[in-house]
């Protein structure tokens, strides 16, 4: 039988925490919707469109970040590392200004407690896209540290970086999939 990667395992269960957590606020907005508690339908901001497509595509640029890695083009690899680093930073930052835009298409009292809880699901993907965003960050200026061919085939090779890499690319899949499903299930709701 061959044995779990330990960091692996810890990030899968984390990410079932994650996944959990979410799905609770889920259910919970559902079971709750209803006028008299503050519930009511919202209009969800245009620009969370646009950041959900801006996600899928960082999610593109990782994967290609991923196989660049994998087949040693290492000026790909940085180029799409920190394509994904740029885009994931634009995200927050369009999230942010989807909540501006959230309370003045929704500046109703009536609604207060479902305008609440998208900040509240959107915070909590932020605060999962950030810490997403340190380990980018750190892996990208790895990179940058080691420009030549030779430095770079080195790192490549090493497990612990393929680790590294590799562990990264699962999460920020899954913190954009989990966007997708939230961001649809909320506008559909609405």
């Amino acid at each position: 039988m061959q044995r779990k990667e330990p960091f692996k395992f810890m990030l899968q269960l984390a990410m079932f925490g994650s996944g959990l957590l979410f799905l609770g606020l889920l259910v919970f907005y559902t079971i709750l919707s209803r006028p008299q508690a503050g519930f009511g339908k919202l209009i969800l901001p245009e620009i969370f469109w646009a950041s959900t497509l801006l996600i899928l595509i960082s999610s593109l640029t990782l994967h290609l970040a991923d196989w660049s890695f994998d087949k040693h083009h290492f000026k790909s690899y940085r180029f799409y590392m920190g394509t994904t680093l740029t885009l994931g930073i634009c995200f927050i930052i369009m999230q942010l200004f989807g909540w501006k835009e959230l309370f003045e298409l929704n500046a109703n009292s009536a609604i207060r407690t479902s305008r609440g809880f998208i900040i509240m699901i959107s915070g909590l993907h932020i605060l999962h896209i950030a810490v997403g965003l340190i380990f980018l960050v750190k892996i990208f200026i790895e990179s940058l540290k080691r420009l030549s061919y030779v430095e770079s085939f080195v790192y490549s090779v090493n497990p612990p970086n393929q680790l590294k890499v590799n562990l990264i690319v699962f999460y920020w899949h899954f913190v954009d999939i989990l966007w997708v499903i939230l961001f649809l299930y909320l506008w559909w709701q609405n």
